[in-house]
């Protein structure tokens, strides 16, 4: 095993046996700790014991058959730079949102009907009729205006203690990207509930994108699905936002946080001006 690759945790390791002190039982309860000799374990002490070996076996079985553990190791393990703070959590509250925007999203896609005539009349079903339908359509109307904020504040901490330099550049890129994205999620949802103010709405950021240079008006055709709105529209947004965008999203998230754990994170400005300042007096 490679020095770099950090151990494994407490809980997965083998215990060890215990010494005999002063005729006192080992670990099978026995007196010279032969099995089957002396008061026997408690029952929920054995309960515990093989619901440990049992789990060991299953993650062992797993490992060797994937051999993960090298990257779960570095990557669950990893290094964390002195005086990091609640901003570096920024990322992964970024990245719940995203989960929490793809679950509730799959319960409403269940109940929702991608039809210019039934997409109103069904977004009302799922608020008014089923189950839980007003929280879940709430939280993932909210979710995505709590995601594009995060998504800001995490790319404004990044450029802010300049986690953007040598050699984090490619994470840079790929966060643009998903900031790019995320906004194009947040667009292409807007259209889905089909009232008035949704489609309005959709036909202003269309327009805007049709006054772009050269390639303007073909972007606006693609978006309308045709030279005008019409019932192709609504079916293309809804592919965009249920399928390409989300997938996009994932593999580009898989993609930052490999360079996250393979490049690790980069200390505050203020941590590393201290060890400059100290090389200098140094020197």
């Amino acid at each position: 095993m490679s020095r770099l690759t950090p151990p494994l945790p407490k809980f997965l390791r083998p215990a060890p046996s215990r010494p005999e002190r002063d005729g006192r039982p080992g670990r099978t309860g026995a007196p010279n700790g032969k099995p089957g000799e002396g008061a026997k374990p408690k029952r929920g002490k054995q309960l515990r014991e093989g619901a440990t070996e049992g789990s060991a076996k299953v993650v062992g079985y797993l490992d060797e058959r994937t051999g993960a553990s090298p990257f779960l190791r570095g990557f669950l393990y990893r290094k964390v730079p002195k005086g990091s703070s609640w901003f570096y959590t920024l990322g992964s509250a970024t990245m719940f949102a995203f989960i929490s925007q793809a679950v509730t999203g799959i319960f409403l896609a269940m109940y929702y009907v991608p039809d210019v005539n039934r997409a109103y009349d069904s977004v009302a079903h799922i608020t008014h009729e089923v189950f839980l339908g007003e929280l879940v359509r709430g939280m993932h109307r909210w979710g995505s205006t709590v995601m594009i904020i995060l998504i800001f504040l995490h790319m404004a901490r990044t450029f802010v203690f300049g986690a953007y330099k040598y050699p984090r550049e490619i994470q840079w890129v790929i966060g643009v990207v998903l900031l790019v994205l995320t906004l194009a999620m947040g667009f292409s949802g807007y259209l889905l509930p089909f009232d008035q103010r949704s489609l309005w709405a959709t036909v202003v950021g269309v327009n805007i994108n049709a006054s772009a240079p050269i390639m303007g008006p073909f972007i606006a055709d693609f978006l309308r699905g045709g030279a005008e709105f019409n019932t192709a529209t609504l079916a293309r947004y809804y592919s965009l936002h249920m399928l390409l965008l989300p997938g996009l999203i994932g593999a580009m998230i898989g993609a930052h946080l490999y360079l996250v754990a393979k490049l690790g994170i980069t200390a505050p400005p203020w941590l590393r001006a201290d060890k400059k300042e100290l090389a200098k007096e140094e020197i």
